[in-house]
């Protein structure tokens, strides 16, 4: 199928994204499996699992792309990560080493073949809207969380009416539909193509660029901007998902410890989750997005980082207050949807876009370092009581994360002579 409105490819990414992301709903289930006997830190362990493999496949899902073309590669995470569910559906339940391999091994599989395409066929299609169709294209996976959480707790009531096997055996079948569907427009443009009236940049928007040529994966990894850039992810990951996997149990202690009931605190904490939480992630990658084409790249990532700092570290006297917890999960949701719309177009800024799709799975391999990190320790200093220090930490990382950022200078190619 020939593509003649470029737009029809922003249709096709947020719906794939939507599926993908399935994972940031994994705390909706968490609940369920603590009162099945699971501890803390075995639920982010699944999350964390997935999370890892989403990130390592990136990469090799970059690597297949030139040669199987995007639309297929798509497809492929499409089936795998709806197996995945329909795997623990049918076999999982509450068992945690099925859940372990159903969810966090075939789910991160799935996710992570299926996700880089929308960002490298966008960005193909819109040279000239890099952070706002990159915004556009992840926006799908931050409201992706709440849509899911929301079918299987207030709005659909699956999990409670179903249980947690039929849910995950639903959720299956319509990830994989979703995804093939969207895969349809997962085409690149020809070779040369630009859009109308658009002509490319002789020069670096004052962001980290590069005019000096197209990095591939083996250029890129030998320089230090890379490592850097690799280093500032992964501390704004770190932070992000401790706070997505902690969102509904830090809470719930938070608030029963200030005099609130139990089943108010976990109404309370759930939409924190499921609705301020994920519509600021959504509108953050598209905010981000929009914002680093008028800042540049660079400095909308200083931005991003020295606020999300600032709010991780408050949000643990924020969260025992209903008000305040929906204003912390705010902002922390908006700041953490701004890394998945600022670091794949700081990668493309810094080493060009044709290599694109194999460059950030380099790249997005610090999303993986952050996800093992982050959570796990949020886990364990949870079930030690401690869940400040977590938050505390996270929070010095990122404004670590933004002094980094200030020091990066502009990669350049060597050119042989």
């Amino acid at each position: 199928m020939e593509i003649k409105n470029r737009w029809f490819v922003v249709v096709g990414a947020i719906l794939i994204q939507l599926a993908l992301g399935a994972i940031y709903a994994w705390s909706v289930f968490t609940p369920s499996l603590v009162d099945a006997g699971w501890t803390k830190a075995m639920t982010q362990t699944v999350f964390a699992t997935g999370l890892f493999f989403f990130a390592v496949v990136m990469v090799i899902a970059g690597r297949i792309m030139p040669k199987l073309g995007p639309q297929k590669v798509s497809m492929a995470g499409g089936f795998v990560l709806g197996s995945g569910y329909l795997l623990a559906g049918l076999f999982g339940s509450t068992s945690f080493v099925s859940l372990l391999i159903f969810i966090g091994v075939i789910g991160g599989t799935g996710i992570g073949l299926a996700y880089v395409v929308p960002i490298a066929v966008g960005m193909r299609w819109f040279p000239d809207k890099k952070g706002l169709i990159t915004g556009l294209a992840v926006a799908g996976f931050g409201f992706g969380a709440t849509l899911w959480v929301k079918l299987a707790g207030s709005w659909g009531s699956l999990i409670a009416i179903y249980g947690l096997s039929t849910t995950f055996t639903v959720f299956g079948g319509i990830f994989m539909l979703m995804i093939l569907l969207g895969g349809i427009w997962m085409k690149y443009p020809a070779e040369g193509w630009l859009p109308k009236g658009y002509t490319p940049p002789a020069a670096a928007d004052g962001s980290i660029d590069t005019g000096a040529g197209d990095f591939n994966s083996a250029e890129m990894l030998r320089t230090p901007q890379y490592y850097f850039i690799f280093i500032i992810f992964a501390f704004g990951a770190s932070a992000g998902l401790m706070s997505i996997g902690l969102m509904k149990l830090f809470p719930m202690v938070a608030l029963t410890g200030n005099g609130i009931d139990t089943v108010s605190a976990s109404a309370i904490a759930g939409t924190a989750m499921a609705v301020f939480f994920s519509l600021a992630n959504g509108i953050g990658r598209i905010a981000w997005g929009a914002i680093s084409d008028k800042l540049g790249r660079k400095r909308s990532i200083i931005i991003m980082m020295a606020t999300q700092g600032i709010f991780v570290i408050l949000f643990q006297w924020m969260a025992a207050t209903p008000a305040l917890l929906y204003l912390g999960a705010t902002l922390i949701g908006f700041n953490f949807g701004g890394n998945f719309s600022l670091f794949p177009t700081i990668t493309a800024d810094t080493f060009g876009a044709k290599f694109i799709g194999q460059n950030y799975g380099w790249v997005f391999l610090a999303y993986g370092l952050g996800g093992i990190f982050g959570p796990i320790m949020g886990g364990y200093l949870g079930d030690m009581g401690n869940f400040p220090l977590a938050f505390t930490i996270c929070g010095v990382l990122c404004l670590l994360a933004a002094g980094i950022m200030s020091q990066v200078k502009p990669a350049v190619k060597s050119v042989a002579v």
